[in-house]
C-alpha cells in the first residue's frame, strides 16, 4: 500500500515537471516572437522614415500615424495587437530627424515624447491659494493639468477627412511662435501640437521668440526639443518686431505664424501649404476654434464666419449672408475669402512677406497689425483666405496679461492710426469720426510704409471697399468737430459725461479729466451731438424737465437736433434748453433763461 501511494506521488511530480517545462518553452517562444516583431516594426519604420518617396503613399502613412492617440510606453509583454500602434510612433520619431537641404539653425534633438514635461511645467506651478487667473488671465490650474499631447476633437467638416495632398510637392514651412511671460503648460502644448500633428517632412523648424520674458529658462529649456530653436530679445520689442526677427531667421520658403496658446488640430498644415503652393500671393489662416479660458474645453468654431471690422477699425467676426451661404452649399470646404484675418495664426510665402514690407516695425506691443497686413495684402495684389479644412484651437482671453508701455489705449490707437494713414486714403476720416481722440495721438514717421505702397503699385482703398468688403457701408453723415462740453463758471471744471451707460443712459456732469473717452462728443451738419452711434436725445420730446439721454442716432428724429450757439444747448423748434438739474448732476430741459445752469463752453476742434 505505501508503495502504491509513493508511486502515485512520483507520477504526479513527473507530470508537474513536464507541465512547467512546457509552459516555460511557450513563454520563451512568445517573448522571442514579440521581440522579433518589434525589431521588424522598427526596421519598417526606419525604412519609411529614410525613404524619399512622397506623394499619396507618404501622405497616407502620415494620416495613419495621426490616428494613433495613445501615449504610453512600449512593453515587450504587451499583446502583438497593442504593439502594432508602435509603428506610428516609430515612424513619427524617425521622420522628425529627416534632414532638409539648405542652411539650418542649431536645433534640439530630444523627442517631445522623451521631454520631461511634468518637470518643466511644475517649475512655475501655482502657489497654495494663488489666483489661477492672475498670471495669464486664463485658468492656469486647468491648463497645467493637461498633457502636452492631450486628445482634442477633430472639428473639421467630414469632407476634409477624404481630402488628399501630395506632400512631396508641398513647400516646407518654418513655424514662428512669439511669447511674453506665457504659461509653460500652454506654450509646451502649442509646440507639441505642431510637432505631433504636422507632417515631419513639411515642418522645417519651430522658431520660438521670447520677447524678454521675466523667466529666461521658459524658452531655454525648450531648446532641447527636436526642430526647435529659441531666440530671446534683449528688451521688450512687442509682437511685430519679434515676429520679424523670427521670420528673418527662418529658412523655409513658407512662414507660419502662431500664437503661444494654441493647439493645432488633425492635418492642419497641409491645406494651408497647398493654397500657398497654388498661389504664393495667397495668405491663409485656419478656422480658429475656441479653447475655453476657464475649463480648457476645445470647442469647434463656425465655418460660416469671416473677419471684418467697423469704422472704429476694431476686428470682429462677421457672419456670411444668405447668398454667400448658398454659394458655399455645393462646396462647404472651399477657401473663404476674408476682408481681414484675426492676425494671430496664418501662413504666407516668405518672399511675398518680405516684398510687401514684413510687419510695420514702428508699431508697438500688440494691436492694429492684423488690420495693416490685411489692407496691405489685398491692396498690393494678394488674397486673404480662411481654409475650412485647417483647424487650430486658440485660448481667447477677456483681457491682456501683460503691460503696454504708455497704456494699452494709446498703443492700440497709435498702431491703428499708422495703418489708417498709410492705407485708407481719404476714407480715414470715417475712422476719425468714430474715434476722434485718435487725432491727437502721435503716430510717428510713416514715410517708409508709404514708399512700400508706392513701390508695389498698391490699389486705392476705394478698390478694397468695392471689391473686397462691399458690406462695409460708408457713412453719409460726417462729423464736423469733436471735443468736450463744460459747464461755465464751475470750479473745479465740470464736463458732460456719458459714463459709458450705453443706449438709454442719462448724461451726467463729472469733473473734467481732459482724457476724452466718455467726455468727448461730436457734432455734425445734422445738428446732432453724438458719441459713437448714440446721440443726445430729449427723452420726453418737447417737454419741460425731460431728461437728456443717449439714444441710437436717427436722422429724422427731431428730439436729437440741438442748436449750440450763444453758449446754450437748445432743442431746435422749441424754447427749451439743456440745464444742469439742481439736485443731481444730471441734465434736463428747461425754459431757456440764460441762467448759470444753462451756460456751456463747447471746447470743440474741427475734424476737417
Amino acid at each position: 500500500m505505501p508503495y502504491k501511494i509513493l508511486g502515485r506521488h512520483k507520477t504526479k511530480l513527473f507530470i508537474s515537471i513536464i507541465l512547467i517545462w512546457f509552459c516555460g518553452i511557450t513563454y520563451y517562444l512568445t517573448i522571442s516572437l514579440n521581440e522579433d516583431n518589434v525589431q521588424k516594426l522598427k526596421k519598417e519604420a526606419h525604412t519609411l522614415g529614410a525613404s524619399s518617396q512622397g506623394g499619396q503613399n507618404n501622405n497616407q502613412q502620415f494620416a495613419d500615424n495621426n490616428k494613433q492617440l495613445a501615449n504610453k510606453d512600449f512593453d515587450v509583454g504587451q499583446p502583438v495587437a497593442d504593439q502594432q500602434g508602435l509603428v506610428h510612433r516609430l515612424q513619427a520619431a524617425n521622420n522628425f530627424h529627416r534632414s532638409s537641404p539648405g542652411p539650418t539653425l542649431a536645433l534640439g534633438s530630444v523627442r517631445w515624447q522623451d521631454f520631461k514635461s511634468r518637470e518643466y511645467v511644475s517649475k512655475t506651478a501655482l502657489k497654495m491659494g494663488e489666483d489661477p487667473y492672475r498670471r495669464n488671465k486664463f485658468n492656469q490650474k486647468e491648463s497645467d493639468k493637461l498633457n502636452p499631447d492631450r486628445r482634442i476633437p477633430d472639428t473639421r467638416h467630414f469632407k476634409c477627412v477624404s481630402e488628399r495632398y501630395d506632400i512631396s510637392t508641398l513647400p516646407q514651412t518654418s513655424v514662428i511662435i512669439t511669447y511674453h511671460n506665457e504659461a509653460r503648460s500652454a506654450l509646451l502644448r502649442t509646440v507639441v501640437s505642431v510637432l505631433n500633428r504636422s507632417p515631419p517632412s513639411l515642418l522645417k523648424e519651430i522658431i520660438i521668440v521670447d520677447d524678454f520674458s521675466d523667466s529666461v529658462t521658459t524658452g531655454e529649456e525648450l531648446k532641447k526639443l527636436e526642430k526647435v530653436h529659441v531666440l530671446r530679445n534683449d528688451k521688450r520689442e512687442g509682437l511685430m518686431r519679434s515676429r520679424v526677427r523670427g521670420a528673418d531667421a527662418a529658412t523655409a520658403p513658407v512662414l507660419t505664424f502662431l500664437d503661444s496658446h494654441v493647439e493645432c488640430n488633425q492635418d492642419w498644415l497641409q491645406p494651408l501649404l497647398q493654397r500657398v503652393k497654388d498661389d504664393p500671393k495667397n495668405v491663409v489662416s485656419p478656422i480658429i476654434d475656441v479653447i475655453n479660458m476657464d475649463t480648457f474645453e476645445y470647442v469647434a468654431a463656425s465655418a460660416e464666419l469671416k473677419g471684418g471690422f467697423t469704422w472704429n477699425l476694431v476686428f470682429k467676426w462677421v457672419s456670411m449672408d444668405q447668398q454667400e451661404r448658398l454659394v458655399r452649399y455645393a462646396n462647404p470646404i472651399s477657401p473663404i475669402a476674408t476682408p481681414m484675418i484675426a492676425g494671430g495664426l496664418f501662413s504666407m510665402d516668405k518672399e511675398f512677406f518680405n516684398r510687401l514690407g514684413k510687419y510695420d516695425t514702428a508699431m508697438d506691443v500688440w494691436g492694429g497689425e492684423n488690420l495693416e497686413i490685411s489692407f496691405r495684402v489685398w491692396q498690393c495684389g494678394g488674397r486673404l483666405e480662411i481654409i475650412p479644412c485647417s483647424r487650430v484651437g486658440h485660448v481667447f482671453r477677456k483681457q491682456h496679461p501683460y503691460t503696454f508701455p504708455g497704456g494699452s489705449g494709446n498703443v492700440f490707437t497709435k498702431n491703428t492710426r499708422r495703418a489708417a494713414e498709410v492705407w485708407m486714403d481719404d476714407y480715414k476720416k470715417y475712422y476719425y469720426k468714430m474715434v476722434p481722440s485718435a487725432r491727437v495721438v502721435p503716430f510717428g514717421d510713416i514715410s517708409e510704409r508709404v514708399r512700400i505702397r508706392e513701390e508695389n503699385k498698391c490699389k486705392p482703398f476705394s478698390w478694397y471697399l468695392e471689391n473686397v468688403y462691399p458690406q462695409l457701408k460708408v457713412p453719409d453723415d460726417e462729423p464736423t468737430q469733436f471735443g468736450t462740453i463744460e459747464l461755465l463758471g464751475t470750479n473745479p471744471a465740470m464736463c458732460m459725461d456719458s459714463i459709458g451707460r450705453g443706449n438709454g443712459g442719462e448724461i451726467s456732469l463729472l469733473r473734467c479729466h481732459g482724457s476724452g473717452g466718455n467726455q468727448q462728443f461730436q457734432t455734425n451738419g445734422q445738428n446732432a451731438i453724438a458719441q459713437s452711434k448714440l446721440c443726445f436725445t430729449s427723452l420726453n420730446g418737447f417737454a419741460d424737465q425731460s431728461a437728456i439721454v443717449m439714444k441710437k442716432c436717427e436722422k429724422l428724429n427731431q428730439f436729437q437736433k440741438f442748436d449750440i450757439s450763444n453758449n446754450q444747448l437748445r432743442l431746435m423748434k422749441s424754447n427749451f434748453c439743456v440745464e444742469k438739474k439742481h439736485s443731481l448732476n444730471h441734465l434736463t430741459l428747461a425754459t431757456c433763461a440764460h441762467s448759470d445752469a444753462q451756460h456751456w463752453k463747447f471746447r470743440m476742434t474741427k475734424l476737417f
